[in-house]
């Protein structure tokens, strides 16, 4: 089974081109998958046992995650089968839907993010060292990319130079699917940070052929970044957990707060279905209360207690 795993991820990449973040999820799944069943042959995996393997994922993992490990198996065996490599697909005798949980995005308060940005600038004024002071130059810039972007951490840490046009105030980003989507960048102090980043940074930039880069000519990771806003998060004295996730859902947030369209939330955060950009359209607390303090008709009521 093995070996038809890594012929299928080899095909995902060169055929259906997906991108790497894609195949590390299948690899992940797919290798449980194969470890849990050992040596047995692909062809012999029957829908009983499949639906044993489902009930124990459920066991161990959130929905989300299940749904996603089950969607990933479900590709392999339709391309096995496809490819005339089993007779028979033991999920068209499976049913694998159920019901995730509503979750609310996990947002940062704005008086937060204002704390953070805060912090980082701080350092960037009066930092120890000179280390500390160009560290915290490149951290401003990544954090106000996020918040004024919304985009996802893994997109801003693939940002090729070119990427960000800051004379035209734009930034070029290439989404899920290879889809690309320009996003404007109007705000003045962002604008200055990329700008003032881009100087201090820019021979680290041309080595290593991405945006955010850290001083040693190696891209800014993912990790390096989850490590960054929880430094900041610390020195702002903010209790909370903060992800750079959390930038996102925050942007969108906030925009349906000030009423913007969803339509145009959904294209600036690179959505391919409304559907998935109206998780957004849970009302907030401070929303909720300024609707019910203005819009409910009791409060037009005249009436003499």
């Amino acid at each position: 089974m093995q070996a038809l795993i890594v012929e299928y991820l080899r095909y995902c990449k060169t055929n259906k081109r997906l991108d790497e973040l894609t195949i590390k999820a299948y690899r992940i799944d797919l290798y449980q998958f194969s470890d849990h069943f050992g040596n047995i042959d692909i062809v012999a995996i029957t829908p009983k046992e499949m639906e044993a393997y489902i009930a124990m994922l459920h066991n161990k993992y959130r929905p989300k995650t299940v749904k996603r490990k089950i969607a990933s198996i479900k590709a392999f065996f339709n391309y096995t089968y496809r490819r005339d490599i089993i007779s028979t697909n033991p999920f068209d005798k499976i049913t694998t839907g159920f019901r995730e949980p509503a979750t609310i995005p996990k947002t940062i308060p704005l008086s937060s993010v204002e704390k953070i940005l805060k912090a980082a600038y701080n350092e960037k004024n009066h930092g120890i060292t000179e280390r500390k002071r160009e560290n915290a130059i490149r951290d401003i810039a990544v954090m106000e990319m996020l918040f004024a972007t919304g985009i996802r951490i893994s997109e801003l840490c693939s940002l090729a130079p070119d990427s960000v046009d800051i004379a035209n105030h734009t930034v070029r980003i290439l989404g899920k699917g290879n889809k690309e989507r320009l996003i404007q960048i109007e705000n003045e102090s962002t604008l200055n940070a990329l700008s003032h980043y881009r100087n201090v940074y820019k021979e680290s930039i041309l080595k290593c052929h991405r945006f955010f880069v850290n001083k040693n000519n190696t891209c800014l990771t993912e990790q390096s970044a989850r490590r960054m806003i929880r430094r900041y998060t610390e020195l702002a004295s903010v209790d909370q957990h903060i992800t750079p996730h959390m930038f996102r859902h925050t942007f969108a947030t906030s925009l349906l707060d000030a009423d913007v369209d969803i339509r145009y939330i959904q294209e600036l955060l690179g959505h391919s279905s409304i559907a998935t950009t109206q998780i957004y359209t849970h009302v907030s607390m401070s929303k909720q209360k300024e609707i019910l303090a203005t819009k409910h008709p009791r409060n037009a009521f005249n009436i003499e207690e």
